[in-house]
């Protein structure tokens, strides 16, 4: 069975736009859509005395969210196959529980109630440091969102947590008809220079390390995926700076992330979590278990 790309709705502005960038990819993958609404309400509303027939107010809001989600990615594209769903739980572990039969976990920067002065909510945090599926928080500028750039974006990491994300960047980017830009970040350890000649011999050395770590890492995709053009870049300078001013030009960025078993804190590193609190478009963290 398909797996469908579930969705975090909670009514905020932060959601309604992660709807309409979900119903975007639904589009792209031709795989359904599943709108959740997750809040342990029953908890505060148990306690309450009913009157009469009257439903609890937060089911009644809650409804009105999924109903109101549904309509608008309905509006957007009658074609996707929608279902929702209202769950009385905690929304991280939700959302979590969701992503293990989801093709992707989509959430909004900032949900209902979030402060407005935080760069990221904490459940888009906590479910992308978390999760065992893909997660897109969705964020950005208009042209970003709606695909205009025509380019993703991908951090090659290290191995260890980037193939995973490899794989992912170029099915993103052939469903989407996509240039697919691969950056891996360099740096010359201060150390290591000792004068303007060794500095030359040991940044070429650096760049040229990157260079066929990039090779490595796209070879199996590139051959899998012969359709998908790829621009392979080189920078030198902290990689979560140099993907978060590239973001500006992209419709997606994408970053690994570790998942260690047995670990239960937040798996997210240092480029990810830049990414996820000041990119410039969607930000997807695919994981990479050990």
């Amino acid at each position: 069975m398909t797996r469908p790309l579930v969705v975090g709705v909670d009514g905020s502005d932060g959601s309604s736009l992660a709807v309409d960038w979900a119903v975007d990819e639904a589009v792209h993958h031709d795989i359904p859509l599943r709108l959740v609404y997750a809040s342990r309400w029953e908890r505060y509303e148990a306690g309450v005395p009913s009157e009469g027939t009257e439903r609890p107010s937060e089911r009644v809001l809650a409804e009105h969210i999924v109903a109101s989600a549904a309509e608008r990615a309905a509006q957007r594209c009658p074609d996707v196959k929608v279902t929702v769903d209202i769950l009385p739980d905690d929304a991280v572990y939700a959302l979590l529980r969701e992503g293990d039969s989801a093709h992707a976990l989509v959430t909004g920067s900032r949900g209902r109630g979030e402060l407005t002065g935080l760069l990221l909510g904490s459940v888009g945090l906590a479910v992308a440091a978390k999760a065992h599926c893909p997660v897109i928080v969705v964020r950005g500028d208009r042209t970003g969102l709606a695909g205009g750039h025509e380019r993703i974006l991908l951090g090659a990491g290290e191995p260890v947590t980037a193939n995973e994300a490899v794989r992912f960047a170029f099915r993103e980017a052939e469903a989407r008809a996509c240039v697919l830009y691969a950056v891996r970040a360099w740096r010359c350890p201060a150390h290591e220079v000792g004068n303007q000649v060794a500095l030359g011999e040991v940044a070429r050395q650096h760049e040229g390390e990157a260079s066929a770590l990039l090779d490595a890492l796209l070879g199996e995709a590139m051959a899998a995926h012969p359709k998908v053009e790829v621009r392979r870049v080189t920078a030198e300078g902290p990689a979560h700076r140099i993907l978060v001013d590239r973001s500006a030009a992209a419709d997606l960025v994408v970053v690994g992330a570790r998942r260690r078993h047995g670990h239960v804190g937040l798996q997210l590193g240092r480029v990810a979590h830049a990414l996820l609190h000041q990119a410039k478009c969607p930000v997807a963290v695919v994981p990479q278990t050990e």
